[in-house]
């Protein structure tokens, strides 16, 4: 999104925008960073430890972020 708009390819920049706004507001449904840290580790990007103060995303957002990570095409 930002190499497009650097080019000045705004439809493009605004293209990959739409499609992850599901992503970004789901990424808020908690304190930020855990939703954040929570779809890494499912991407097998990090480990699933944490460390205080962070807790782990509870179990009710699970669905509805893995949702929004498959639809903006990062989780399979």
């Amino acid at each position: 999104m930002v190499a497009a708009a650097l080019v000045g390819d705004v439809a493009r920049a605004s293209e990959l925008d739409a499609a992850l706004a599901g992503l970004h507001r789901q990424l808020f449904v908690e304190a930020n960073p855990i939703p954040v840290k929570w779809v890494l580790a499912q991407m097998a990007l990090i480990g699933s430890g944490l460390r205080l103060p962070l807790t782990p995303l509870s179990e009710a957002h699970h669905a509805t972020v893995r949702a929004a990570a498959r639809a903006a095409g990062v989780l399979a």
